[in-house]
């Protein structure tokens, strides 16, 4: 598929990912139909003042006015309502096939044309939400048996690196899939890793987040302990960033701890502790013990116990602190 084919491009969730999803999406010249279930999103979607995006009602609208949906929901339960509830995207879709057969019921060879011919509407799904590997796994094969084109595409960076064009793309698919998802997907990110079958993007994107999360939790751990010793946070950060230590979390995360500044997030706590509950799973099936994530969410679980679930997941640093024998 080209972009003079794939035009309009819905986005369902419009919270951190969907809305930077949008700037990239908006950049290429597509139009855009968003949908959230809050509609002070929704609002805030449309009222940019950008002719070629509007706000629509429901997810049945996505489905009928959108070549391609890029999912950007929480997570993989939210996934499979958003695709398979009774007011999901595939319902809707389905619906002009089945009203073309039955108008068309007079001549079983017409109704077969007509229903493949509104079938042929059916939009490229993309999902961007980071997921359960065997969930959505299963997801893609159920959309495959009713004609829905699927990839898994999760992001590895922060809603801000997405936005700018330097995040990375995980995809997995099938062949005629990816073709069809390759405009939406070069929008989102120009550097994409292929990952084989459905399930195995996730698989990668929750060891890449392990990885992540562990270098936050470490920067944070530094960062803290050279303020007790009492060398000024954003200096140390300095010097940290020129060591043998330099990780590249300390440019996108680094401010914000040594500044303690959590709002507005590039990435929630929530969603940190939701993908290493995630990991922790995955783990605990193949059983792989993984010490340092378990630490990590209990660290996590003490920041959304403290209220601090919506802030920037740099506020790991506040947990740290909070650690006085």
């Amino acid at each position: 598929m080209s972009t003079s084919t794939t035009r309009t491009v819905g986005i369902a969730g419009l919270g951190l990912m969907g809305s930077a999803s949008a700037q990239r999406l908006a950049l290429a010249g597509f139009e855009l139909r968003g949908y959230d279930v809050d509609p002070a999103r929704c609002a805030q979607f449309a009222n940019t003042g950008e002719p070629a995006r509007a706000a629509v009602q429901s997810l049945a609208d996505l489905a009928v006015q959108c070549d391609a949906i890029v999912l950007a929901v929480f997570d993989t339960e939210q996934v499979e309502q958003a695709l398979f509830g009774p007011t999901g995207i595939v319902q809707a879709a389905k619906a002009p096939a089945q009203s073309a057969a039955r108008s068309a019921a007079q001549s079983a060879k017409v109704a077969v044309e007509a229903a493949a011919r509104a079938a042929g509407r059916m939009p490229t799904i993309v999902c961007i939400s980071t997921c359960d590997p065997d969930r959505i796994a299963a997801v893609a094969q159920r959309c495959a048996a009713q004609g829905v084109p699927f990839v898994e595409s999760p992001i590895s960076g922060t809603s801000a690196t997405l936005a700018k064009g330097e995040a990375v793309g995980l995809v997995a698919g099938r062949d005629q899939d990816l073709a069809l998802a390759a405009p939406v997907l070069d929008a989102l990110c120009a550097r994409r890793y292929a990952m084989g079958a459905p399930g195995n993007a996730a698989r990668a994107k929750l060891a890449v987040n392990l990885v992540l999360g562990l270098n936050r939790a470490a920067l944070a751990e530094g960062l803290q302990f050279a303020g007790q010793l009492g060398l000024d946070p954003q200096e140390f950060l300095s010097v940290l960033t020129g060591s043998a230590a330099y990780s590249r979390v300390m440019e996108v995360k680094g401010p914000a701890m040594a500044q303690r500044r959590f709002d507005p997030p590039q990435s929630r706590v929530d969603q940190s502790l939701k993908d290493f509950r995630l990991i922790l799973e995955q783990g605990q099936s193949r059983s792989q013990r993984l010490p340092f994530a378990e630490v990590y969410v209990r660290m996590l679980e003490d920041c959304v116990a403290h209220g601090e679930a919506q802030f920037d997941n740099a506020a790991i640093i506040e947990a740290i602190a909070r650690l006085r024998g």
